[in-house]
């Protein structure tokens, strides 16, 4: 009996591990707790400055909201200019998105009380033309702004295409004016026209760096040469090939300009037969690099193949190509002679002649190739086991369809991959789906 009383005692002596993290927790909230610290917390409203703001950043802006109705000081740091710099109003209806959007309420609120405070705005609304009229409302209304970086993004078309061009450009003007800082401005599948790019150069041609407005069809080459002209600091430009003239790439190429960065040109064709392509000069192709030597070129293409016989006749300093839609063997091959300073190529889809002799070509002529992608093409093992050998471990990208590759009387499928691996200096295997 004594033995057993024993035997309790000495379990009861013993803390279960519950109860002992259970006190570790209780000291650990007291000595936090404690009212003799210097730095006691007596409540949330009494956290640091710096601490609030930095909680706030991380937070989604619905949390960030709730957060604000925590205490008084919270609600004060929820609307402190730090926090309102960057903002992205989200604008799509119940019948055409899933999305949420902005609530109204918080979006007059922020006209009220933070336009002045933004600096870099983007709009991403959905197909609907009352989303994109919703935004234009709300540029409108951004009469005491400073934006430096402006995004109109449709999720999906015609959004923007739907309004009036009237109440666009109206909207659009307002930044433009009110701004007098803008350095980046991206405002692709928009109505915009000449007269608002000139308003744009005559408020923000010395902060002007970067424009992306590809299909705005009520820009002509004479709207893109003003900007041209007149924004000498510009660094990159995305437009469609029509408004690509020698001109263009002259003012581009002149004293006053800065070294132009990225070039990014696209080429699409809805309708085959119906677009008659111009050529661009190589004098005028010549010059721009020789003001801006590494500027990367890139060209989408949409095209059908019968729409590509303007293209690459001649020396063409471009740097990446993607090809949406089937091209053929002609002017891949046309690619290898003339595009020396290629380094990315990527072609979705060509027929069912073996590209041996293309690839071949493009792998001797391209010495700065480092990255390939091919969809629906047809090469032999041999063929692509020559290619991969001449540009060797430089390829630092390679996504070939397994389907692609043609076994032949030196290689099969099996033996590709440990062929194409030892040439590359690395593990490499063909894709079972495209990467791009």
């Amino acid at each position: 009996m004594k033995r057993v009383k024993e035997m309790v005692k000495t379990e009861d002596s013993v803390p279960k591990t519950g109860q002992r993290t259970k006190k570790q927790k209780i000291s650990f909230y007291n000595s936090v707790l404690d009212t003799s610290h210097p730095y006691h917390l007596r409540d949330w409203g009494s956290l640091p400055h710096h601490v609030v703001l930095h909680i706030f950043q991380c937070l989604p802006l619905v949390d960030r909201a709730r957060a604000s109705s925590v205490c008084r000081r919270w609600n004060e740091v929820f609307h402190i200019p730090d926090l309102w710099r960057k903002f992205e109003f989200e604008l799509n209806q119940p019948a055409t998105s899933y999305l949420k959007s902005t609530h109204p309420d918080l979006i007059q609120q922020i006209i009220k009380r933070h336009a002045n405070h933004l600096q870099y705005v983007s709009f991403k609304v959905d197909s609907s033309t009352e989303s994109a009229e919703a935004a234009c409302d709300i540029l409108s209304q951004l009469v005491n702004c400073s934006i430096k970086t402006l995004g109109l993004i449709s999720t999906a078309k015609p959004s923007f295409m739907n309004v009036s061009k009237a109440h666009f450009v109206s909207a659009l003007t307002v930044v433009f004016v009110n701004s007098k800082s803008l350095s980046s401005i991206k405002i692709e599948d928009t109505p915009v026209d000449d007269p608002s790019l000139k308003v744009l150069v005559a408020n923000n041609s010395d902060t002007l760096k970067l424009l992306k407005m590809s299909s705005c069809p009520h820009v002509s080459p004479a709207g893109i040469l003003c900007v041209a002209d007149q924004c000498h600091g510009l660094r990159e430009l995305a437009l469609n090939y029509y408004l690509l003239s020698d001109e263009l790439l002259l003012a581009l190429s002149s004293e006053k300009h800065v070294n132009l960065e990225h070039l990014r040109i696209d080429v699409v064709s809805e309708n085959p037969g119906q677009i008659e392509f111009h050529t661009i000069k190589k004098q005028s192709w010549d010059a721009l690099i020789k003001h801006s030597p590494k500027v990367n070129i890139v060209m989408y293409f949409f095209l059908y193949e019968e729409e590509f016989d303007a293209f690459f006749r001649e020396e063409t300093p471009v740097t990446h190509l993607y090809f949406g839609r089937a091209v053929s063997k002609s002017l891949l091959g046309r690619i290898g002679m003339n595009c020396p300073r290629l380094i990315e190529l990527v072609v979705c889809a060509n027929g069912l002649q073996p590209l041996d002799d293309e690839l071949i070509r493009i792998a001797e002529r391209c010495k700065n190739l480092t990255a390939m992608g091919l969809g629906e093409c047809e090469v032999t093992c041999r063929g692509f086991i020559e290619f991969v050998k001449m540009c060797g471990g430089r390829l630092t990208q390679l996504s070939i369809m397994e389907e692609v590759l043609i076994p032949d009387n030196d290689y099969n499928l099996d033996q590709i991959h440990s062929e194409v691996s030892k040439h590359l200096g690395r593990m490499w295997f063909p894709d079972m789906m495209p990467t791009w």
